[in-house]
């Protein structure tokens, strides 16, 4: 009974009205994030715009303007948002370039994957050993359902931490408080990789490393933007959207059979999220994404379908923020001290390899930022040593994305298996 009493007091019930909200919200955050006021560009330093876009229509939930557990915005977001922006991602996979960046940058993405995969049941671990209640919990509310989500954003970005959020549900007051943990230590850690940047001769001479590749690799990335790069017409944005909402229909098609019939024929599965339709449907939007980058469509990419996947992935962000409870942050803070083992173990693990195989600290910072970071910061990061290697970012930040649900959803059960 509690639900419709909370949805009566909501001041604002019509879906129309908190759409506007939520979109406003948007212009809001990227226009102020655009100004030049020092004072504003202060702000931002310390707030990242994409903590905003999830805790602002937190705000407006928590103070009851609107209620995010009874609208449908979030349920259709996930369904029609999501797996539209993986397939418009992907569609920039290019498996040649790739494979060109497999010898010093696969090594060092690799290591970063694997160190998020085994960092996340190491910090659960040992908090276990003398705090078990931090990492415990049951039903939607076990911690390392929680967890899971953050080795999603941890491994690809927003998209796949919102993909493994389907898959393992965890509670919405749960989610809340991952959220703040995976933007403050996820952006603490950028921040130390960009001061990395703005020495990172000095690191390469205690790496013994060689980075004639990567002026070689600055002059390749750069030519190949600047014979590509064109202005979207009209045309390019349907074909954009066709992809995205009509490869969302046929992965929708395709997944839920598949989850009633393991659902009937093998419900133990259910241990494996296997019953779970979402799992299904964002398989099939991946593999719907990579088999479009085998074909002319990945010249959409040229006109900015990856900026169109932002769009419709910030959109998401939004309706997701809705229904957070911006209270939960403070209910269980020990979960930055997990937040701050994993990546720990992240960031020695890259350590090591990285002085083992006298890598230049770029790829260092490449590798793990194309994990923890997503397009976004592994961008930002990218453009510290140079605006044209950008571009490698993005490529190895696609691949992130193509394996991100799955190696997160590892993750989640690894942690699952040493949880109290």
């Amino acid at each position: 009974m509690q639900i419709p009493i909370l949805y009566v007091t909501a001041v604002i019930t019509d879906q129309a009205v908190i759409l506007g909200i939520l979109l406003s919200i948007l212009g809001f955050v990227f226009y102020s994030s655009s100004l030049q006021n020092k004072y504003v560009v202060g702000f931002y330093r310390v707030i990242p715009p994409l903590l905003l876009c999830y805790f602002l229509p937190g705000i407006f939930n928590s103070a009851g303007v609107f209620d995010g557990a009874q609208s449908p915005l979030p349920q259709i977001g996930s369904r029609y948002l999501l797996p539209s922006c993986l397939i418009l991602f992907l569609l920039n996979l290019d498996f040649k370039e790739l494979w060109s960046l497999r010898k010093r940058a696969g090594i060092m993405f690799i290591t970063g994957t694997v160190g998020i995969i085994i960092g996340g049941p190491f910090a659960v671990w040992v908090t276990a050993l003398f705090s078990p209640d931090t990492v415990g919990g049951v039903g939607a509310d076990a911690v390392w359902r929680g967890l899971g989500t953050l080795a999603g954003s941890w491994i690809g970005g927003s998209a796949n931490q919102l993909a493994v959020r389907e898959i393992v549900q965890p509670s919405t007051k749960l989610f809340s408080a991952i959220i703040a943990v995976d933007v403050f230590v996820a952006y603490l850690w950028m921040a130390v990789l960009l001061y990395g940047a703005s020495r990172f001769e000095r690191i390469d001479r205690w790496f013994r490393a060689d980075s004639a590749d990567v002026v070689l690799l600055t002059a390749k990335m750069q030519q190949r933007e600047q014979q590509n790069k064109r202005s979207p017409e009209v045309k390019d944005l349907i074909l954009m959207l066709s992809f995205a909402l009509g490869g969302t229909g046929l992965a929708t098609f395709l997944a839920e059979p598949i989850a009633i019939y393991v659902q009937t024929h093998h419900p133990s599965l259910a241990n494996l999220s296997l019953t779970n339709t979402f799992f299904w449907i964002i398989l099939f939007a991946t593999l719907i994404g990579i088999g479009l980058s085998f074909t002319s469509a990945r010249k959409l990419e040229y006109a900015g379908a990856s900026k169109l996947a932002t769009v419709l992935l910030y959109l998401l962000i939004v309706t997701i923020g809705m229904q957070m409870d911006i209270m939960a942050i403070s209910d269980n803070l020990g979960l930055f001290f997990v937040g701050f083992i994993w990546l720990l173990f992240h960031a020695v693990l890259l350590f090591i390899v990285g002085w083992y195989f006298k890598i230049p600290f770029f790829y260092f910072a490449l590798g793990s930022m194309a994990n923890v970071g997503g397009v976004a910061s592994a961008s930002l990061t990218a453009s510290a040593f140079h605006p044209s290697l950008i571009s490698a970012a993005v490529i190895l930040c696609v691949f992130s994305y193509a394996i991100g649900t799955y190696a997160a959803w590892l993750t989640a059960l690894l942690m699952q298996m040493v949880s109290p």
